[in-house]
């Protein structure tokens, strides 16, 4: 039995009663009692909500509708901002008529293949031969107008290149015996800028090599046209067209440099032949050039407008052939009915259709706002009429569930599993004590000056307007209960070796008794066996030695026990 004895009063009235001269030995008892034993971890954080989420817009445009203002709560998908969608309204109408469209195609395909439908698929292929039997007659056509454009040709090449060789070649200034119009347009040139010598020699070679080659080309191009006539292959006189072609080409670049050498020959006389002029026989030449010129350019058009007549003909023949070939088997396949391939094609069309309406309405959403879940507005800006960018945040949703995040050491840590349960106290409301469950942890810890850390995340069971994100919050997690089992103050216990065991008072005598025990917390011990409920343990012993003051001696203990109470009051626990 535990008694109790009150002591009071000035210090040396005391002192005088409980005086003693010898040693004196006081034990405390406490009963074993029977409760739930628990074990857990403490720690301190701050509150939070489970969720948090910045409401941003998906696309730009002006806003039409608000629907919201900070700490209304909103259900999930209430719809809080909408943006002007005139475009992407138009998208969803476009894929709305083109499924339409795709359905009404493969309704028309499962029909059976009505009279007209075969009718139209003859004249398809009907179509496509009349278009190559005029390809064919073209083409003919084009021959003929080819061989009459190299005739028209060679009524002017004869007097270009006789022309443009006594141009070069004769002597039309009077000069000395044997000295070519060449040679005496380079003297000029060279008696009025020697220092144009390299560039008047380099002209000079242009027009030599250039005249040249077209002399050259002329000669075996008017041979192969005397020996062609209307009646020859096509293949004849698509080589003449083509030869007489770069004849008429190299021509026209033996003119143009034969110009450029002329034009280039008097701007060096006029510019540096100290008022020299030059004879009107230039001008003559110049004009002549000019004259060549012209009709080499034409010739070269009319030329190269039938070579490309004759190829686009021949092209729309091969053409008009393979459009004859899928004609006729689209007529062959019509008249067997619908290609279950056709109808499996036209059925995924409409899918297509179906998911392009799919990707237009979803587009047309990202010009809304909605809730993404239960939750109260924290912050809300838009306005009506506000133009906003694709990307901007209108503002701030949380959730109503608030957690609890607290910081553990690394040895505390490892004994914390997602689920346990934990009880939760707030510096700021002293009067409320609630319960949460752990419901998530850090994988990897924070090191901060050598210590690592883990964050707990701890749910809330019950909501309290009271609490407010960003409060402090302390937290004991509960890492095990026992039920009830045998309890003992953990002095009660002490240990020998491997072997458990607690004293107890047998004629005012403490005595062993063994003891197998279980868990443990700070303050108390499981007792599996080796004592009942209701008896009496030894907790502490209190030896009061000769000479000192039983209540000083009580008052310290008790002190200890209970905590100090005052200098002149307190309470002493004895063994009666």
């Amino acid at each position: 039995m535990i008694g109790l004895i009150l002591v009071g009063g000035g210090g040396y009235y005391s002192y005088k009663k409980w005086f003693v001269s010898s040693a004196t030995t006081r034990y405390i008892t406490a009963q074993v009692e029977r409760g739930v034993l628990t074990s857990s971890i403490s720690g301190t954080g701050q509150v939070s909500v489970s969720n948090q989420v910045d409401l941003k817009t998906k696309a730009a445009g002006d806003v039409l509708y608000v629907n919201g203002k900070v700490g209304d709560e909103v259900k999930a998908g209430t719809l809080l901002v909408s943006l002007n969608a005139r475009e992407a309204l138009k998208s969803v109408r476009d894929a709305q008529s083109s499924l339409d469209s795709a359905k009404l195609s493969l309704e028309k395909i499962l029909k059976p293949v009505d009279e007209l439908t075969i009718l139209q698929a003859e004249n398809s292929l009907t179509s496509a031969q009349e278009s190559k039997a005029k390809s064919e007659n073209d083409l003919v056509k084009y021959y003929d107008d080819g061989f009459n454009t190299v005739a028209n040709v060679f009524l002017d090449l004869p007097t270009i290149m006789n022309g443009l060789e006594n141009l070069l070649y004769g002597n039309d200034f009077g000069s000395v015996t044997g000295q070519s119009n060449l040679d005496w347009y380079t003297n000029q040139g060279v008696v009025a800028n020697y220092d144009s010598y390299d560039k008047i020699m380099s002209y000079r070679g242009d027009v030599n090599n250039s005249y040249n080659l077209a002399r050259q080309s002329y000669g075996i191009n008017f041979n192969s046209y005397k020996s062609a006539n209307r009646l020859s292959s096509t293949s004849t006189i698509e080589e003449l067209i083509t030869e007489t072609y770069n004849t008429v080409k190299l021509m026209a670049e033996a003119v143009k440099d034969a110009s450029n050498f002329i034009d280039f020959t008097r701007d060096l006389v006029e510019s540096y032949g100290s008022g020299r002029s030059l004879p009107s026989t230039v001008t003559t030449h110049q004009t002549s050039l000019n004259t060549y010129t012209g009709q080499t350019n034409s010739h070269l058009t009319s030329l190269l407008s039938i070579k490309n007549s004759i190829e686009t003909a021949k092209s729309s023949i091969v053409s008009a052939g393979r459009t004859i070939a899928e004609k006729t088997a689209s007529l062959a396949d019509t008249k067997a009915g619908t290609d279950p391939l056709d109808i499996e094609s036209q059925r995924l069309s409409v899918k297509q259709k179906e998911n392009a309406l799919l990707d237009a309405k979803e587009k047309l959403a990202d010009y809304s706002v909605r809730a993404p879940f239960d939750g109260v507005i924290a912050s809300f800006t838009p306005k009506k009429g506000d133009s906003l960018s694709s990307g901007a945040s209108v503002g701030t949703l949380i959730t109503k569930q608030k957690i609890a995040t607290i910081a553990l050491n690394e040895i505390d840590i490892a004994r914390v599993k997602v689920g346990q349960k934990v009880n939760l106290t707030f510096d700021a409301v002293d009067d409320l004590n609630i319960t949460g469950e752990v419901v998530e942890m850090d994988t990897l810890g924070t090191v901060s000056q050598g210590v690592v850390s883990y964050n707990v995340k701890i749910a809330f069971d019950v909501q309290d307007e009271r609490v407010k994100p960003g409060m402090s919050v302390s937290a004991s997690i509960i890492l095990s209960s026992k039920p009830d089992v045998l309890l003992v103050s953990n002095s009660a216990v002490k240990t020998q070796g491997n072997a458990s065991y607690v004293e107890i008072l047998v004629n005012g005598a403490p005595q062993r008794k063994d003891v197998v025990v279980g868990e443990s917390n700070d303050t108390l011990t499981e007792v599996v066996s080796g004592l009942t409920e209701g008896e009496e343990v030894i907790t502490q012993k209190i030896t009061v030695t000769a000479g000192t003051s039983a209540a000083t001696t009580a008052a310290s203990t008790a002190a200890n026990r209970q905590g100090a109470q005052g200098a002149n009051a307190f309470r002493m626990m004895r063994l009666d």
